[in-house]
């Protein structure tokens, strides 16, 4: 068994896999320069808790879309002309992924790590303390008509293919599970399996506490480097201090690619940036996250009011925040529930999403160095990947048997 763990990074993959290395015997410290759960994606993600999303985001038909993405400032995804060179080769590798037989690969591997997400989330919270923060309510996606479902009809097969349970509703269904819902939207589809956290922000606090009191040190200190002696990571140099360890883990999210860069990896990690505004007095009351599919935004009820998430932009991890992009939530909010109030709007968020081109994390061992391993790149499923990764990777870390298999998940799987 590894005597000492450090796990870089203190997002939810981070305190997942710390908290469940700890559960397991080992002794780990986990090292951020933020607190945790407040960098990255983890304080203001959507909420959403999501199983059985298995489709990659990149599937076919995506080369239509490219043009919208370059050119409207308002598309869901948008990639700014200033950035555009940058982004090419991601979005070259990212159409890549859309051919079928890279989809089914994808799919395959996102179902093996998250299928049981609900139930390990829930088991979670109830490890912490915290059980009122997993809500397994459902997730209910809007769509205005049978048309715009037809969009999506490849991802939903793709759902049902590995066993999701989904419920296609009508409106009577859609106002019978959600009241306020306005009359643009027709159709939708309901999966009770889903769930969602009614404050991301508290349960990576509450993980994080709950891995202090099992003994786990958590470390507030900015990695610059990986530490290697004879072919094997021996710890992390930080500006505060050095950290030495038997084992260490990049769970950076979307800062990894850079800390492994000096190894030579070349890991096509971008970063998607997100928005959300929160409304404490939205006047409307939702029982679990809504999702208008033509908007690709969550709004999700959470601790203290209303929270609607989405919209992606590339932009790297150094541009400021894109207000433009931010106020766009108000609309997508408006489009679902006019009624509702944005008098009060706490102001936006915009956090960092790690994305790959297939939507496959990077999970598992190093094949080139030994004591190094990954765990990022969850992309827009952080919340819901985090404690399947701590579940599948905190094992083989420990040197204890395990039946899965981190070739679909490898670093070296892009050269």
């Amino acid at each position: 068994m590894a005597r000492n763990v450090l796990v870089i990074g203190a997002g939810i993959v981070g305190l997942a896999l710390a908290f469940r290395l700890r559960q397991e015997g080992a002794e780990v410290a986990i090292v951020d320069p933020e607190p945790p759960g407040e960098g990255g994606a983890s304080f203001g993600n959507a909420g959403a808790i999501s199983s059985s999303s298995v489709a990659p985001l990149a599937m076919p038909g995506t080369l239509k879309q490219v043009p919208r993405m370059l050119l409207d400032p308002a598309a869901p995804l948008h990639v700014p002309a200033s950035y555009w060179l940058r982004a090419a080769p991601w979005l070259l590798r990212f159409v890549a992924s859309a051919r079928p037989d890279s989809v089914a690969r994808a799919a395959a591997a996102i179902d093996a790590l998250q299928r049981l997400a609900t139930e390990q989330h829930l088991e979670l919270a109830r490890e912490i303390g915290a059980p009122e923060l997993i809500q397994p309510r459902g997730n209910l996606y809007l769509y205005r008509g049978a048309e715009q479902v037809k969009k999506d009809q490849a991802a939903w097969d793709l759902r049902r293919d590995y066993g999701a349970r989904v419920e296609v509703l009508d409106r009577a269904g859609i106002t019978g599970l959600e009241p306020e819902v306005g009359p643009a939207y027709q159709v939708g589809v309901f999966l009770p399996d889903h769930a969602h956290c009614a404050s991301p922000h508290r349960y990576a606090q509450a993980v994080a506490e709950a891995f202090r009191r099992a003994g786990g040190e958590v470390r507030r200190d900015r990695i610059r480097a990986l530490t290697l002696a004879d072919g094997r990571v021996t710890g992390a140099q930080g500006e505060a201090r050095q950290h030495p360890a038997d084992e260490v883990v990049v769970a950076a999210g979307a800062w990894s690619a850079r800390l492994l860069a000096p190894l030579g990896y070349r890991i096509p990690l971008e970063t998607q940036r997100g928005y959300h505004v929160n409304l404490p007095g939205a006047g409307i009351a939702i029982s679990r996250p809504v999702v208008p599919a033509d908007r690709k935004v969550f709004i999700t009820p959470m601790e203290g009011g209303l929270r609607v998430a989405g919209t992606v932009e590339f932009g790297g991890l150094e541009r400021p925040p894109n207000e433009a992009r931010a106020k766009l939530l108000y609309g997508d909010l408006a489009a679902v529930f006019p009624q509702a109030r944005t008098e009060g709007a706490e102001g936006f968020w915009m956090g960092h999403r790690p994305c790959l081109p297939d939507s496959v994390p990077v999970v598992g061992p190093s094949q080139r160095l030994q004591g190094l391993w990954f765990a990022f790149g969850h992309g827009h499923l952080g919340l819901t990947g985090s404690a399947p990764t701590a579940r599948m990777l905190a094992p083989a870390i420990l040197g204890k048997p395990t039946n899965h298999d981190f070739a679909p998940y490898a670093a070296e799987r892009f050269g």
